[in-house]
């Protein structure tokens, strides 16, 4: 005889008692508070969307110079009689130190965020965005050097030095040396073998790409004419184009035209048999649109992050003094905040920019060093309620020093507006480098936004649709992502609206 068994499926409550909840019926765990406003932020369509394109321009970013180059992935040289002589990489040798790390943090970063280890995962992120920062100073630092020894100005001497065998060795060790002692006492490792690990391996694998990519990458793009000459052989990459290679008329040309038709008679004969597009038409040099906007990826995302990063260092610390100490501090600092509040922040930059070296370091700390302001009163105010509150004298009576009072045990506490508010001054950056370049004054030689925006109406006043559709759709939906982003995170720490969900 055959026993019948029933599965009684146990649907969630919608509501408990509170004996219920004593027994454990219908208890869910708790989340911490970054937990619970992340869960608050993902159900929000805006700011998933706004993730999603923030997502998609910082993997352009990162793999752009891999996906639009005028330089072949591999070149295949033949002779006369169509035999494979030789194979070279030309790609790889124009990559510079900075696109390569930028490919091995992102595929170092994703298990080192994911995988389970020990160590908190904000304690990774803290470590992760070290550790970046370390290897960026030191690349920053010697790119600043070498464009410095090579250029018209220095004597003789310099240049001997330059060519010398132990220059770049020397000066690419020694700035990852230094950068590498500085990040060493802000890591969030609990070891110090576990912070000399990891800071002698970030600074000698940026060392060894400072030295391996340290001369200048060539600006000559006669692949094309070699491999219609029956010289080479070419696998290019999925935009054959760099943002610096222009077509040989040098004119605008609309979405959708061919290499072939971009030239004259005679080169396009020899270019027949080439079917490379450009698929966003070309800028008034004949360079390529496309390439362009995926290479400006880099320089938005720099932008926003870095001089972000800048102004939060300056406006937290200079908060911090204000609302730990009062008084007198606070009346004096305060008066600089409101000096810098008073100055028109674009007319001062145009201003810098005119004046400054036009580079995208200067830029990133110009923006940085006049939009500090915001963060700074943020911490203040939150450093006034905090500062007579019982962890902070207890840290007084002890004897804690100063900084680890402010930064350790008063800044965790107080840091989450100015983290909420960072969103929408990155926004604010990236709107400021577009509107530099788009007056002509951004970095020089720099693919950028603003400046293909800026030539959709010419001289004789012919507009190109193309040069205003696209830049400014990708100025306007990278903006506008920050801010729903931003305005998540706002409305996810607000306590009032907290209460209100509750």
């Amino acid at each position: 005889m055959s026993q019948n068994t029933t599965t009684t499926r146990v649907q969630p409550l919608e509501s408990v008692t509170g004996v219920q909840l004593a027994q454990g019926i219908g208890h869910r765990p708790t989340k911490g508070f970054w937990g619970e406003a992340w869960d608050h932020v993902i159900r929000r369509p805006g700011a998933i969307f706004g993730i999603v394109w923030v997502s998609i321009v910082a993997f352009f970013a990162v793999f752009a110079p891999f996906m639009a180059s005028g330089f072949p992935l591999i070149e295949r040289t033949l002779d006369e009689s169509g035999a494979v002589t030789g194979v070279t990489y030309p790609l790889l040798h124009q990559l510079t130190a900075t696109d390569i790390l930028l490919v091995l943090g992102s595929f170092a970063m994703i298990p080192w965020l994911l995988l389970p280890f020990k160590m908190g995962r904000s304690d990774r992120l803290i470590a992760a965005i070290m550790l970046s920062v370390q290897s960026g100073m030191a690349v920053i630092a010697a790119s600043i050097v070498r464009d410095v020894v090579s250029g018209r100005d220095v004597s003789n001497r310099t240049r001997e030095w330059e060519q010398a065998v132990w220059f770049a060795p020397t000066i690419a060790a020694g700035f990852a040396v230094v950068a590498a002692l500085i990040v060493f006492w802000v890591l969030p490792f609990q070891k110090i073998l576990s912070r000399i690990i990891a800071a002698t391996v970030v600074a000698a694998v940026t060392a060894v790409l400072i030295v391996a990519t340290w001369s200048e990458p060539l600006g000559q793009f006669d692949y094309r004419q070699r491999e219609a000459g029956g010289q080479i052989e070419a696998a290019r990459t999925l935009v054959p184009f760099s943002p610096q290679e222009g077509a040989t008329d040098r004119d605008l040309k609309p979405p959708g035209m061919s290499l072939g038709d971009a030239v004259g008679e005679t080169e396009a004969e020899r270019l027949a048999q080439s079917d490379d597009r450009f698929l966003l038409g070309t800028d008034s040099l004949g360079q390529d649109v496309l390439s362009q906007m995926l290479h400006a990826c880099r320089l938005s995302i720099s932008i926003g992050l870095v001089s972000t990063a800048i102004s939060v260092v300056i406006g937290v610390t200079v908060g911090a003094l204000m609302g730990y100490f009062g008084g007198w501090v606070d009346l004096l600092l305060y008066r600089v905040v409101e000096i810098f509040m008073a100055v028109p922040v674009l007319f001062l930059l145009i201003v810098a920019a005119a004046v400054l070296p036009r580079n995208t370091y200067v830029m990133m700390a110009i923006i940085g060093c006049v939009s500090w302001t915001g963060s700074a009163r943020f911490v203040r105010a939150e450093f006034y309620k905090l500062r007579n509150q019982d962890f902070v004298q207890s840290a007084k009576a002890v004897g804690l020093p100063l900084h680890s009072i402010l930064f350790k045990h008063m800044l965790p506490n107080g840091v989450t507006p100015v983290l909420v508010d960072a969103s929408f001054a990155i926004a604010a950056a990236i709107l400021a480098e577009a509107v530099l370049s788009y007056l002509g004054l951004g970095p020089a030689n720099q693919a950028s936004w603003g400046r293909l925006l800026s030539e959709a109406t010419n001289q004789v006043g012919d507009f190109k649709w193309w040069l205003a559709i696209f830049p400014g759709l990708a100025i306007f939906l990278t903006v506008l992502s920050y801010n729903l982003i931003g305005e998540a995170f706002r409305d996810a720490i607000d306590p009032k609206l907290k209460k209100a969900r509750v």
